[in-house]
């Protein structure tokens, strides 16, 4: 059961899922988790996972306090999500805990990948006092990797920017729709995740090179996917143009379609999706491909056809959709999911979020059945 805490243990709780958020974009496919030690109101030491294979919060927080000399037995530990309580590329951190006698641990949020989930049970087994607050920081935190973890599939966002009346360009290759706030929080998101992806049309339309500016250091190369529905892009598109910090472009392809797209072989990882009867692009078997090579998460930037078929399948977890304060309409305006009928999906998704970018808004919402309760 979720513990009722006091304001002192939701501050410092919240220390620890604002820590957690500095390993954004190099944990994959672990989560990002932060973890703080106190004793009363003094903190002892803070740590967070900065990068997949290295020292998990728990650790970085106790070598902290080690560090400066801060002896951690019987005090709080307050994490952002549950200690393992298994072996993987690091030892269990409920060991750690239990051999320097930290008295209590604070959970933001319970494991939800089998593999990883236990830690609680070893930990009041062990002796410890052990309290799961449920807190909202720490579940978001974690939504990727909740999906990711318990699917065959990896967690996809999908991020569209529309004018009021419902389109994303006046004409074909218009230029940006939303303000520069609005950019920086897509260049963000890109960060956040392990790979972008976009459609074969966005990639002869607007040519976009999709990188994060600056670079950002992070331990996986950024990944640049463009899904082809039937018909190869130019090999000459800046999405293939080599970039420090990126591998190889992915093409999506369907298999029924493979001689078309040889050419693209040498310049870009072609997935080949599907069987020799698949001509066209399946969103669902797409993704499926992209796990298998490790892809935990996605961030679909359009355009309307993809967005449209991503939706229509449910494959989409969250919607980042940016307004702006635009009105479009005409004859070669676009519409933003390209005027598809998505009623028979019926897709239903929770607004959570509503944020003003400079002159635009943020509305997003998750996947009702990605919800929590």
């Amino acid at each position: 059961m979720n513990a009722a805490l006091d304001a002192i243990d939701r501050i410092f709780l919240r220390r620890a899922c604002e820590l957690a958020r500095r390993g954004r974009g190099s944990t994959s496919p672990n989560p990002c988790v932060g973890a703080v030690i106190v004793r009363r109101t003094q903190t002892l030491g803070e740590g967070f996972h900065r990068v997949r294979g290295g020292p998990h919060a728990e650790v970085e927080a106790l070598e902290s306090a080690r560090a400066a000399g801060n002896a951690v037995q019987g005090a709080t530990m307050y994490v952002s999500l549950e200690p393992c309580a298994h072996d993987g590329l690091t030892p269990p951190c409920t060991t750690a805990i239990l051999e320097n006698k930290i008295a209590r641990v604070v959970i933001g949020a319970r494991d939800p990948d089998p593999i990883g989930a236990g830690g609680m049970e070893r930990l009041q087994e062990a002796g410890v006092s052990v309290d799961v607050a449920g807190e909202r920081l720490a579940e978001e935190l974690i939504e990727d990797f909740s999906v990711a973890s318990n699917s065959a599939r990896p967690y996809v966002t999908l991020k569209m920017a529309a004018s009021l009346d419902g389109f994303v360009a006046g004409k074909p290759g218009s230029t940006w729709l939303s303000g520069e706030p609005a950019r920086e929080f897509v260049r963000e998101l890109r960060i956040a995740h392990d790979a972008v992806l976009v459609g074969a049309k966005t990639v002869r339309i607007d040519d976009p090179l999709l990188t994060v500016r600056p670079p950002y250091a992070r331990r996986r190369p950024y990944l640049r996917i463009v899904a082809c529905a039937s018909k190869p892009v130019s090999p000459d598109a800046r999405i293939f143009k080599p970039v420090e910090g990126y591998a190889r472009t992915i093409v999506l392809a369907p298999l029924g379609r493979r001689d078309r797209f040889a050419a693209l072989e040498e310049i870009a990882d072609v997935v080949y999706v599907g069987d020799k009867d698949t001509t066209r692009h399946d969103p669902e078997l797409a993704l499926l491909e992209l796990k298998k090579l490790g892809i935990s998460s996605v961030l679909c930037e359009g355009g309307p056809m993809l967005a449209a078929a991503l939706l229509g399948d449910r494959l989409v977890d969250r919607i980042d959709w940016i307004v702006t304060p635009h009105l479009l309409s005409n004859d070669d305006a676009t519409r933003v999911l390209g005027g598809a009928d998505l009623s028979a999906a019926s897709p239903e998704f929770r607004f959570d979020r509503v944020e003003r970018l400079g002159d635009d808004v943020l509305l997003s919402a998750r996947l009702v059945s990605c919800s929590p309760d």
